[in-house]
């Protein structure tokens, strides 16, 4: 299965998978447009966290057996089993948000724009490389097939 790996040495700080997350789910896919003009906002499933001088990435893992997938009372998140992706289906979700208090990365996000959306890693599943992988300039992170 195939997971985003990060390194830790070769992170830099600069956010720049943070930035391509949010252009890849926005509607124009246009850096300028997604961050300037867009209404609702597009929001990143990835977040960079910086306390010098370690900095670490912060994003769904798509856990061998993902407490938001057990927790969730409506089965709108579900796992992938072929893929290992860990997936949310809107029509399916009631709202309870317990997926959110269970995640114990604190990666999944209410869309505040949408109603019943959450914002979370989808590995850019319509690419063959995810945007912040694609993007990041010292490759400190990496899409490979891993087991955990």
């Amino acid at each position: 299965m195939k997971r985003i790996l990060y390194k830790e040495e070769a992170c830099i700080g600069y956010s720049l998978c943070e930035v391509y997350c949010t252009v890849q789910h926005s509607k124009s896919k246009d850096i300028i447009k997604a961050y300037k003009q867009e209404v609702p906002k597009p929001l990143n499933r990835v977040r960079v966290e910086v306390n010098c001088p370690l900095v670490f990435t912060i994003r769904c893992q798509h856990c061998d057996n993902p407490p938001c997938v057990i927790a969730c009372l409506s089965g709108a998140m579900q796992k992938d089993h072929e893929t290992g992706q860990v997936t949310h289906d809107a029509e399916k979700c009631m709202g309870c948000w317990t997926c959110i208090m269970v995640c114990p990365y604190g990666v999944i996000r209410i869309d505040t724009a949408k109603r019943r959306v959450l914002a979370k890693c989808d590995l850019c599943s319509e690419l063959e490389t995810p945007a912040c992988v694609a993007n990041c300039p010292n490759e400190a992170l990496t899409y490979q097939e891993a087991a955990f």
